[in-house]
């Protein structure tokens, strides 16, 4: 377990979507972010299908005959990047709607814009220092 959490960004309405969520549901959702955050992978996390390896992470949680789900990324190295969280809606199969699918991608490109403006040149700078 790493010690020090990671920092998280939230990508758009993500964080708006999930305080929408009942009680039970965002103590769930937090608490699995909060161990990606330390490095670690909750029992109700699993790779969302469409996107490679860590690319994107789901916490699949059901509360009173719903599915709450909420997608987020471990890709970058100093930074876990929430990317959407919703309500599966569909009644047909457990398949995430393609409408969501372009969006997390969409944020997914998003993240990857943040990060390199806001970590990666801190990172770099950190590395150059230690090497001098």
């Amino acid at each position: 377990m790493n010690p020090t959490p990671k920092p998280v960004e939230w990508i758009a309405s993500s964080l708006d979507d999930l305080k929408d969520f009942p009680e039970d549901v965002q103590q769930a959702v937090g608490y699995a972010l909060y161990r990606a955050q330390c490095g670690e992978k909750h029992s109700s996390v699993k790779p969302l299908k469409g996107f490679k390896g860590a690319s994107a992470l789901e916490v699949v949680q059901d509360f009173e005959g719903d599915t709450y789900r909420a997608v987020y990324t471990v890709r970058f190295e100093e930074v876990l990047y929430v990317l959407h969280v919703f309500q599966k809606k569909s009644k047909h199969g457990i398949a995430t709607p393609k409408q969501d699918i372009k969006l997390i991608d969409t944020r997914l490109m998003r993240a990857k814009e943040h990060y390199d403006q806001h970590y990666k040149q801190r990172l770099e700078e950190d590395r150059d220092e230690r090497s001098n």
